[in-house]
């Protein structure tokens, strides 16, 4: 057997501190010149290769780095810029106005990066567009590496094939041609790269995770049988990672010198596979042995048995992460206040690039070598096991819960229309409002003991108030909080329950600059006391009009958190949704009687594969329903949902029987609106009329024109108008611009409808 060799598949973008984040936005505020973002970017890119370095990878990866976001990148990298982005040039300017929007165009429609919280922009491509190379971002950053560092390092580029799948603005029958004009293109990169002296390139494809099709799978075998026709010798890793394959035979039969395979979320089918059918012999097979998407330490025991498996049906051996370490934190060592028993149950990015190298070293060398090390590693885990209690049947706790509104929609529906008596096309905001520096500051203060409880609440009051009269004056019909106390819309809540532990440098990329911070069940999740009743309860004492309660519903918390193993997640997502429950009962008990249970993540747990999605589905809508459904026939249940391909999921979101639902639908108006058309859905509904991820804001004419869009497809009496999600990051000038245009479209078009009746 060839030596095994150690790599990573992607690396965290936004650094220890997350300095990325920090330059991003100085750049955008105007602190800084273009020169300097990219001098700086720079400088965050080698220390990022020259820390893996450190850890011992041999395939350190390049071109996973960005200045946005990797898709965005690739479309970008062969000229793919939207025609309403006039001036159509290979700018940074331009970059950052397909994935923020200016003054002119809107940015490009964001969504999910297949089942996880990382967003992506996606790709338009237009029929009468000619793909270009306007730049080999993988080989200036391979030169870089090479040049400043000493490295040879591993090139990663988005494949063909699901950059063309991920994209919009096409149909289904012109993926062939279009892959034909955009694979001499990946050929020129290639080749320029293997010039360059890159030895192994790897070429990401997801999608084959995903349920293919055999006309999907014959382009496969088409696009790599084109490469390697032009390349023979290149030596191309094929990357697959969040699920297992389908069409095994097929798909280690293309002509690349590597597979990726992932043996951590395959649930066992990768490795089943592996044994029925064996691996090529002329080939090398990357296998994803370490969890890149959750924070637990590795059992290496259990991994060194599972290699050895491997190992009697394949000669050589590249051992790496499952997936990109993007989508957990940099390194746990910063982690001071952490309970020491289970920070060291704990592993992020850099942990795990460790536990590869050990694994790797204890392959090649002999177990009995990292022998001590191993002890080390499993006396960490134990300590973690330590801490969990025993998983206990919440569900039998008093009474029965029920999972059934008391009454149908339409029943409710007019009780509820007697109740608060708001006009047609009611205007409101999905729950956040703007987050201050010093507001940020104030909470800082205050966690770090600077300012007394009381002091901190005075100040949240005072905004809650400032901003309820904002909303009065603003003319909307319902109004929220704020949520001026709040961090995190889920973090907010883990520290409120049991179960739940938090990092305080554990950062992610959600979108951009964007980063959130994930909290961690290790044990049971369980309501404590009251968690929101206090600000909801002091903000509807200022106004006659309807305050929101906003919560954040059981799958949300579920999908955005890291979440412990040793349990069903169903399981763990039935205790938050009792939790949630019995909140929603304390505010119910208040005269709180509009509540806001977002899902705003629901579609976003969904399993790569159809057939194991209406599982999922049929345990979201439990768990959502085990929350909602005890209030009163007058309590109005709302809840919200991000980025999602809604028609596939029309029938769910009619089974979570909330009252109302906001959707997300600025950037895709047309096609949200298009499944309505095609889907009857008769609760009330608000679709996103601006878009609050660009620091654009719409004129009023551009929001008349979305409402009367929807308008043709669904009754005035169900439309809700509301931005499209909240309003946490926009600037306090601009977001009451935004939201007095909303309001005028709105009152234009309810004076146009009374008068269309009076006539």
């Amino acid at each position: 057997m060839t030596q095994v060799l150690s790599s990573a598949i992607g690396y965290p973008r936004i650094g220890e501190n997350r300095e990325w984040k920090k330059t991003l936005e100085r750049f955008w505020k105007g602190s800084i010149s273009e020169e300097d973002l990219l001098k700086d970017m720079k400088k965050i890119r080698l220390t990022h290769l020259q820390k893996q370095n450190n850890l011992g990878i041999d395939l350190i990866p390049v071109g996973d780095f960005s200045l946005y976001d990797h898709v965005l990148d690739t479309a970008f990298m062969f000229g793919l810029i939207p025609s309403r982005f006039k001036k159509r040039d290979y700018s940074i300017t331009t970059y950052f106005d397909i994935a923020r929007g200016n003054d002119e165009s809107v940015a490009s429609e964001m969504t999910k990066w297949f089942n996880t919280n990382y967003h992506y922009i996606v790709p338009e491509i237009q029929l009468d567009q000619t793909p270009e190379l306007t730049h080999n971002y993988q080989l200036q950053y391979f030169k870089e590496a090479k040049e400043e560092l000493g490295l040879t390092t591993k090139p990663v580029l988005l494949g063909p094939i699901t950059f063309v799948k991920l994209a919009k603005g096409y149909r289904e029958a012109d993926a062939g041609p279009l892959l034909e004009k955009l694979v001499p293109l990946y050929i020129q990169v290639l080749q320029e790269l293997i010039s360059a002296g890159a030895d192994w390139i790897q070429v990401d494809e997801p999608i084959l995770c995903t349920s293919v099709s055999k006309k999907d799978l014959q382009l496969f075998k088409e696009v790599y049988h084109s490469i390697h026709q032009q390349l023979p010798g290149a030596k191309i890793l094929l990357q697959t990672y969040f699920e297992a394959i389908d069409h095994y035979e097929e798909i280690i039969s293309l002509p690349v010198a590597g597979i990726g395979l992932d043996f951590v979320h395959d649930e066992g089918a990768n490795l089943e596979a592996l044994k029925k059918h064996g691996f090529p012999k002329d080939k090398t097979l990357a296998g994803g042995l370490i969890n890149g998407r959750n924070i637990w330490r590795t059992d290496l025991e259990e991994k060194l048995a599972q290699v050895e498996e491997i190992l009697s049906e394949t000669q050589s051996l590249i051992v790496q992460p499952s997936c990109s370490l993007l989508h957990v934190p940099v390194t746990v060592e910063t982690e001071q206040e952490l309970d020491p028993e289970l920070k060291n149950g704990l592993a992020f990015a850099d942990q795990k690039l460790e536990e590869v190298t050990l694994l790797t070293r204890g392959i090649n060398n002999g177990r009995d070598l990292i022998e001590e090390e191993l002890a080390v590693q499993k006396e960490k885990r134990n300590q973690l096991w330590a801490l969990k209690q025993n998983t206990s049947d919440r569900l039998s706790e008093g009474t029965v819960h029920m999972t059934k509104r008391n009454r149908d929609y339409q029943t409710r529906k007019k009780l509820q229309e007697a109740f608060f008596k708001i006009p047609l096309l009611p205007t409101t905001t999905i729950g956040s409002l703007p987050q201050t520096k010093g507001i940020r500051q104030a909470r800082s203060k205050w966690r770090q003991g600077e300012w007394s409880d009381s002091y901190y609440e005075t100040f949240i009051e005072n905004n809650i108030s400032e901003w309820i009269n904002r909303q009065e004056e603003l003319g909307l019909d319902v109004l929220v909080h704020g949520e001026f106390e709040r961090n995190d819309m889920v973090e907010f809540f883990g520290e409120k329950l049991e179960g739940f532990a938090f990092t305080r440098f554990g950062w992610v990329q959600s979108y951009g600059s964007r980063c959130v911070k994930p909290p961690i069940i290790y044990t049971d999740v369980a309501w404590k006391e009251a968690m929101t009743v206090k600000e909801i309860c002091y903000a509807q004492s200022l106004t006659n009009k309807p305050v929101k309660g906003m919560l954040t519903g059981p799958i949300t918390i579920l999908n955005w958190s890291f979440v412990r193993e040793d349990i069903t997640r169903f399981n763990v997502a039935k205790q938050i949704a009792l939790a949630l429950e019995k909140e929603i009962k304390a505010l119910e008990e208040q005269e709180i009687r509009m509540i806001q249970v977002d899902e705003p993540a629901l579609r976003e747990g969904l399993p790569l594969k159809t057939e194991k999605q209406n599982l999922y589905l049929e345990q979201a809508v439990y768990a959502f329903k085990l929350a909602t459904s005890s209030v009163k026939n007058e309590t109005q249940i709302h809840t919200h949902m991000c980025y999602s391909e809604f028609g596939e999921i029309m029938e769910t979101i009619n089974q979570l029987d909330a009252d109302v639902i906001s959707i997300e639908a600025a950037r895709s108006h047309g096609e949200i609106i298009a499944d309505f058309e095609t889907h009857s859905y008769e609760k009330g509904i608000g679709l996103g009329v601006y878009d609050i991820h660009s620091p654009r804001i719409p004129q009023v004419e551009e929001m008349k024109t979305n409402i009367q869009r929807a308008l043709q497809v669904l009754d005035p009496r169900q439309f809700w108008i509301n931005p499209d999600c909240g309003l946490k990051t926009r600037g306090v000038e601009e977001t009451e611009t935004a939201l007095a245009n909303m309001v005028m479209a709105s009152k234009k078009i309810r004076e146009q409808i009374k008068q269309s009746v009076q006539e």
